[in-house]
């Protein structure tokens, strides 16, 4: 979900606004937007009072309402099985709609209304097991809850209606189990609005029938379904489809949008079917292909991910494309708790961001940049949402869009892309979660089963933690190829103490440039480099990968000035050591390692003439201590303990 407003921003970039055929602004603008505007105009609510002694089958939904009107008028019909012995069941209901009758088998069944809750009352004791259905008759005026949930508003001057129910608002306008844990596995949807209006829903149109002065429309959809994603939009329509070649399916795409705007939306709806093919090829065919991709035009600023049919405000590349993004990420594949919503935006963030670069890769890095540089406008804050009643916490575009979709990033970083996309479209296709709920530890799963890795230090550090590291590299150049490195960091937030991660530095001068990997486990850590020239700069990070602030280097002087100078390093060491030999003078040398029984285990002779690096290459040796011994034939003796880790 993205929502758009009039807001400047500190890290604003136009950088995508210089080469997209619409004028867009960044991920980071338009989830900061979203995130401003959702939060003043919806209240915070309970997430759910339905009860959990039933599952949810299929809703038969139908409304009339006139967009002119802020009424509606509706009958659902909610088929479900009892889940445990039970002589009721409770849906979610606002306390502003009254309920006329409840229904089973044309038989009327007691209820009571309290707390935004419907109890209906069976006349005898429902079964583990037991397929049933009630239909529940409603009318009266939703709630006014500013922008969302259930709206009535006007587009040059003609009214239009729509609906927006993220995070809590289903239950503003319609009966349903509004939480996150019982998906309908499908839904129909009749609605009946005056003659002169189109109704938009999920799935696909079924019927348009003229009954009088009124149109009833008729919307199927079969795949699991939130209740949050149930939609329907009223007003006077222009409508356009077009068909894109996706998994050697010609799926539809359905555009309505207001009149004024088509053309707009005619000229821009292209860029979201190369996003549709885009997606389709790096995570899988999309989701829905058995029925549409629909564009739906509202008045609010920005969009909102209803399945198959987005509700955009106008057509912006960024924005369709994050919308887009939420087919696969928080449609098919739902957050089972806001608390993980990072799910469905910071991976919505993620795919627009790839599909930006993949589109314009000039702007890679300025983009990047300016999105590490708002998550580290602030000290703290967790990807984790910690306060699920606060709307502004859910949808904070800090943490949840960007901080989520840069978590992204550094998991692509750290466990290179072929891993990283095979874990993701694992995820992606887990049939444990596949068209249902999901939660962070089901995609840590899914990532560390493809990897063979272990990462609960990741998403301990990133998910659950606050805070981002600044490195003080202190380096030297050794000889003609080499450098040492010293790495130390500290932690914006006392939740981390330490970040492990592989960091990037590029080593330059005005001709060379050379890029390493340090994998830094703690402070202190030193690290020797083959760059294979002298350097005067190194730069971290050099392509924005990691979310690090304030980053510190250093270059020292490698001020060994004796004649015959020896160093062995690191100690201890893996699978190699080197010895650096400085200042000799035409000299043989002979390196010789041994056990700690005295066992000659490897065996090395030189010449030196100044300066030279060499390494000793121990893969096949047993963890233990081993003695270094160098003897030179001008009389140099050097002897050194060394451990093998």
């Amino acid at each position: 979900m993205q929502k758009i407003c009039l807001i400047v921003i500190f890290f604003y970039s136009a950088s995508y606004a210089q080469v997209s055929r619409f004028s867009t602004k960044t991920i980071s603008d338009i989830a900061f937007a979203e995130s401003q505007v959702y939060a003043k105009n919806t209240h915070s609510q309970k997430i759910t009072s339905a009860s959990a002694n039933f599952d949810i089958k299929y809703y038969r939904c139908q409304w009339e309402t006139d967009p002119a009107i802020r009424y509606i008028k509706g009958a659902i019909t909610s088929y479900f099985v009892i889940t445990e012995n039970t002589n009721y069941i409770s849906f979610d209901l606002s306390d502003s709609l009254r309920v006329d009758s409840v229904k089973h088998t044309n038989h009327s069944l007691s209820f009571s209304q309290v707390n935004n809750t419907l109890k209906i009352n069976f006349d005898k004791t429902k079964y583990t097991g037991t397929l049933d259905s009630v239909s529940v008759y409603y009318q009266g005026v939703p709630p006014n809850t500013g922008f969302g949930s259930f709206v009535n508003t006007l587009h040059a001057g003609i009214p239009v209606m729509w609906t927006l129910s993220e995070p809590y608002g289903s239950r503003d306008w319609w009966p349903c189990k509004n939480g996150l844990d019982d998906k309908a596995d499908s839904i129909d949807v009749i609605i009946i609005t005056p003659a002169q209006y189109t109704a938009v829903s999920n799935g696909l149109r079924q019927s348009e029938i003229i009954s009088g002065a009124n149109k009833i429309t008729h919307w199927k959809h079969r795949y699991p379904i939130a209740s949050y994603l149930v939609c329907m939009a009223v007003t006077n329509y222009a409508e356009f489809k077009n068909h894109v070649l996706v998994a050697d399916s010609n799926l539809l795409m359905q555009t309505f949008c207001y009149p004024e705007d088509t053309s707009l939306f005619r000229s821009n709806t292209p860029l979201v079917l190369d996003a549709l093919q885009f997606y389709s090829k790096v995570f899988g065919a999309y989701p829905f292909i058995k029925e549409k991709y629909g564009q739906v035009q509202f008045s609010w600023g920005g969009g909102e991910e209803h399945q198959t049919s987005t509700f955009i405000i106008r057509p912006d590349e960024s924005l369709m494309a994050h919308e887009l993004g939420h087919q696969w990420f928080g449609d098919k594949i739902t957050c089972g708790s806001w608390q993980d919503i990072w799910l469905n935006e910071g991976f919505a963030t993620y795919l627009a961001s790839m599909y930006m670069e993949n589109k314009y890769p000039a702007t890679v890095i300025s983009t990047r940049k300016n999105e590490i540089n708002f998550i580290t406008s602030l000290p703290g804050g967790s990807v984790f949402v910690d306060d699920t009643t606060s709307v502004n916490r859910i949808f904070d575009s800090r943490l949840s869009y960007t901080k989520g979709s840069h978590l992204l990033y550094m998991l692509r970083w750290i466990l290179g892309d072929s891993v990283f996309f095979k874990g993701v479209r694992q995820y992606f296709n887990d049939s444990l979660i596949s068209y249902g709920f999901a939660t962070t530890k089901d995609l840590q799963r899914n990532l560390e089963e493809v990897s063979r890795l272990s990462l609960d230090y990741i998403f301990k550090d990133w998910f659950y933690g606050q805070g981002y590291p600044s490195y003080d590299i202190q380096w030297s150049q050794i000889g003609n190829d080499y450098v040492k490195i010293k790495m130390n960091q500290t932690t914006s937030h006392s939740s981390v103490p330490f970040f492990a991660l592989p960091l990037a530095l590029k080593f330059k001068n005005s001709t060379q440039e050379k890029t390493i990997i340090v994998n830094n486990k703690g402070n202190g850590e030193l690290f020797f480099k083959n760059i294979g020239f002298i350097a005067d700069t190194v730069i971290v990070d050099p392509d924005y990968w990691l979310i690090t602030r304030n980053n510190h280097t250093q270059k020292v002087e490698d001020n060994v000035s004796e004649m015959n100078s020896i160093q062995v390093f690191p100690n201890p060491f893996l699978n190699s050591f080197y010895v650096f030999l400085k200042n000799f003078n035409k000299t043989k040398v002979h390196i010789r390692l041994y056990d700690n029984k005295g066992r000659l285990m490897s065996d090395k002779n030189l010449t030196v003439n100044g300066s030279l690096f060499s390494e000793v290459n121990t893969p096949t040796l047993a963890p233990g201590i081993y003695f270094i011994k160098i003897q030179t034939d001008n009389g140099v003796k050097f002897v050194r303990k060394i451990l093998k880790q």
